[in-house]
């Protein structure tokens, strides 16, 4: 399937997605995905390697994974092993509002966890942490922030990237010219087609747009992180039975080691399509969340 058509099925089914009833009360997603036949599942079509599309078509990457754990544990639950997932693909745009209405289930790519967007969904356990850098040229003259004053400078709408950016360039007085775009690969596009100096986005997406490109040689990942950021999976508030059987089964896969597995397979190993390696270390932020599983956002 081509990009276009992909995004032309994100549409369709986003609009199918939006008219869907509010929830009827608290506490029933588990019900309503047994009434349903269904468990719907959101997922991001280009955040490499958390959550995209293959050369099949295919929905895979490292928060995928989690959530099949989670798929697992939501049959086990119904007793219902062969029960059907519903993928759905989301935006940054408009991703919490189909949690919101219950249109989604769970929603599992790299979506920030804090405390402003928990007054709107609920979140799982932390799935990963990551800071925020910049992407840019070996020979652009970038190194760190300061360097961007009077640059164009891209990056995704509606990220907590956008809003550290502008904020930064109001405080500071940078005079930058902020690009922003619909997805993460379309902010690398831009940045390879020269409409750009520079990339800002969490370091691990970075890695995974380096993961697509023609060159990756002639790019580097630099600058001291902006921020720290917990990614998370969504789901509607007013549930906490279905959150603990979320966070039941991410626990369950970071402490047995799986959630290790599902790392190295992701981030120190050739990835699809292409076969890059992003040799993205794990941190020792990653290793003390996989001890001691936790929800607790950053900011």
């Amino acid at each position: 399937m081509t990009y276009s058509a992909r995004a032309l099925l994100s549409l369709l089914i986003a609009a199918l997605a939006a008219p869907a009833p509010a929830p009827a009360a608290d506490g029933d997603t588990l019900e309503q995905i047994r009434s349903r036949g269904a468990i719907n599942l959101g997922h991001r079509e280009s955040s490499l390697p958390f959550s995209y599309y293959d050369a099949d078509g295919q929905v895979v990457g490292y928060s995928h994974d989690l959530a099949l754990r989670v798929v697992e544990a939501i049959r086990s639950r119904l007793g219902e092993p062969g029960l059907a997932v519903r993928l759905i693909p989301v935006t940054p745009q408009n991703r919490i509002g189909l949690v919101q209405r219950g249109a989604i289930d769970l929603e599992c790519g790299s979506t920030t966890h804090n405390s402003d967007r928990a007054r709107q969904v609920s979140f799982s356990n932390t799935v990963f942490i990551i800071g925020t850098r910049l992407l840019t040229r070996h020979d652009s003259g970038i190194r760190d922030f300061p360097d961007l004053a009077g640059r164009r400078v891209v990056t995704t709408a509606g990220t907590t990237s956008e809003r550290l950016l502008r904020r930064m360039d109001q405080e500071k007085q940078l005079g930058l010219s902020i690009v922003t775009t619909r997805d993460h690969g379309e902010s690398f596009g831009a940045l390879e087609a020269g409409r750009a100096d520079a990339f800002m986005m969490d370091d691990a997406l970075l890695y995974g747009e380096l993961a697509k490109a023609a060159e990756p040689d002639a790019w580097r990942v630099t600058g001291t992180p902006q921020s720290f950021e917990a990614y998370a999976c969504m789901m509607r508030r007013g549930d906490p039975a279905f959150k603990r059987l979320v966070d039941d089964a991410l626990a369950d896969a970071m402490t047995s080691g799986d959630a290790e597995r599902i790392y190295r397979k992701w981030f120190m190993s050739p990835l699809p399509p292409n076969g890059l390696n992003l040799r993205f270390p794990m941190s020792d932020a990653m290793k003390s969340l996989y001890r001691a599983p936790n929800d607790n956002p950053f900011q």
